[in-house]
């Protein structure tokens, strides 16, 4: 079964160097509407490997016999990867990394372009759209007696959490007996939406505070809310109502708009923060060869990329320095090699050093930095 891509995952992944240039790095989109059917999917894998070992003859003069014969090994462990052990389930894409005894397939929530690349390190770019994108959120389902806790992966909402409780129906024996046994009833429901707040905090810990959206009535959302501790309350970006039998794909559909004003939100704080510190000659990084330069010195804490915005540049074969322009490694001293991916060559120095990412989206603020920038540490 595929692993769940995660951020600590993705910067593994980033720090894999190859010294044959014999890293694969396999990309397939799953959506319905392109492979509906098993045969269509092998269609596709075969022709992805075809052009990977294209790829790999055109280099024939690069590499060793063992690297040659360790790189055809490798093709077909992943063809033994489609033919036993894949599944569509988790995600609309799929993504393969495999160099020698190092492999592993993740899923991932959104479409990825259909795409293969042999180097020195994995391609990790079509991911930077994806890593981060809403994945960790969580919802919280909460009424008079439901409560559940999801948490959002691979573009689903998977329940962690049921603390769903049958409550006394009503009492019809009037009077005084009657408002006590309500008492009662309102007592049990405080309880249970405090024990739900609970678990909700618990949950909020352990995923290192993601973005929280809350579905109940009003008057439920009110009592709930009150009962979560102040660090919980700062991670909900947003509420709404649903059906009480509402399903996860149900929840899902109702919250997406929630998740994308809050992510909207996220980039505006983003940008304005850059702006400020690019204004005034400070700790940002704007265009192609600072934000790369920025990237290979460790500087970069958030790489900002406008969605699109790519061209080629180059790598260190030794290091994995990566620089807009060709010649030697200011480092070591090698000849730096022809990449086909800037955005590829940041993303991987900017997580291999504990960066973040940002694929701008709603903002347009990179467009006169030709859609990049970053704002650094130092």
């Amino acid at each position: 079964m595929a692993e769940q891509l995660t951020w600590t995952i993705l910067r593994d992944l980033a720090g894999f160097r190859s010294e044959g240039g014999c890293a694969i790095s396999l990309y397939l989109d799953l959506d319905p509407a392109d492979s509906p059917t098993p045969a269509a999917v092998d269609t596709r894998v075969n022709s992805l490997l075809s052009e990977a070992e294209k790829k790999v003859e055109a280099r024939h003069d690069q590499l060793t016999h063992g690297d040659r014969e360790a790189l055809k090994r490798d093709f077909a462990r992943i063809r033994v990867f489609f033919d036993n052990e894949f599944s569509r389930q988790g995600g609309r894409g799929l993504g393969i990394f495999v160099s020698g005894d190092f492999f592993r397939s993740f899923p991932v929530a959104g479409s990825v372009p259909d795409d293969v690349h042999v180097g020195h390190g994995f391609h990790l770019a079509p991911l930077a759209q994806l890593v981060g994108r809403d994945d960790g959120a969580i919802v919280a389902f909460i009424g008079r007696e439901r409560g559940q806790v999801f948490r959002l992966r691979a573009g689903r909402l998977e329940e962690i959490v049921d603390r769903t409780e049958d409550q006394p129906g009503r009492h019809d024996q009037g009077g005084t007996a009657q408002a006590r046994y309500a008492r009662h009833i309102e007592k049990l429901v405080s309880e249970h939406l405090k024990g739900v707040a609970a678990e909700l905090d618990r949950a909020v810990r352990r995923l290192r505070t993601p973005k929280v959206v809350v579905v109940g009535s009003e008057e439920t959302r009110s009592e709930f809310l009150d009962a979560l501790p102040h660090e919980v309350k700062t991670v909900v970006v947003g509420a709404t109502e649903a059906e009480a039998h509402a399903g996860p794909n149900e929840l899902l559909e109702l919250v997406q708009p929630l998740l994308e004003e809050a992510e909207a939100a996220d980039e505006h704080e983003a940008l304005e923060r850059w702006r400020e510190e690019a204004g005034t000659n400070g700790r940002a990084a704007s265009g192609w060869a600072e934000t790369l330069t920025a990237a290979s010195d460790s500087r970069v804490d958030l790489l900002l990329h406008q969605d699109g915005a790519d061209q080629p540049a180059h790598e260190c074969p030794q290091c994995g320095r990566a620089s807009l322009e060709g010649g030697e490694c200011p480092l070591d001293g090698s000849t730096l090699q022809p990449s086909d991916s800037w955005v590829d060559l940041a993303v991987r120095q900017t997580l291999l050093h504990g960066g973040s990412l940002l694929d701008v989206r709603h903002q347009v603020d990179l467009a006169p930095a030709d859609g990049v920038g970053a704002l650094l540490r130092f």
